[in-house]
């Protein structure tokens, strides 16, 4: 009974800490979108104020194109997190399956138990008000 309870708890513990998981990278994935935004926007104002938006151009602005750099790496690191939050809801699902497995045979167990005890108590009566008949 008790190693039961432990292993509900620790399938439990496993459940949150994919959760906690997938939130982080859920988190992550929209700062970095937020960022890529905002530099696209000053991008465009530092390409309105120069009247350049031509990357190629020799006098496109220099502030421009290493804020083109991060976004574009912002925009690859949230991809590659992409693919990490695909793995880690994979994981949480396998993770919660395993939980709901340990649960039902938990479940199974403890309906098990209680008709035990009910038979036992059934018998325990049955004695009794066999005895009684007797005694009369």
């Amino acid at each position: 009974m008790k190693s039961r309870e432990t292993l509900i708890r620790l399938k439990r513990f496993q459940v949150d800490e994919k959760r906690r998981r997938v939130s982080q990278i859920e988190a992550m994935i929209a700062e970095f979108d937020r960022m890529a935004t905002d530099l696209d926007r000053e991008i465009a104002a530092e390409e309105q104020r120069s009247g350049i938006a031509d990357v190629a151009h020799f006098a496109y602005p220099t502030y421009a194109k290493a804020a083109r750099t991060r976004r574009d790496n912002l925009k690859r690191s949230a991809e590659d997190l992409k693919m990490q939050l695909a793995d880690a809801q994979a994981e949480l699902g396998e993770a919660f399956e395993a939980l709901k497995k340990v649960e039902v045979l938990d479940s199974r167990e403890r309906a098990a138990d209680r008709m035990a005890e009910a038979a036992r108590e059934q018998a325990t009566l049955d004695g009794i008000g066999l005895a009684r008949a007797l005694r009369a």
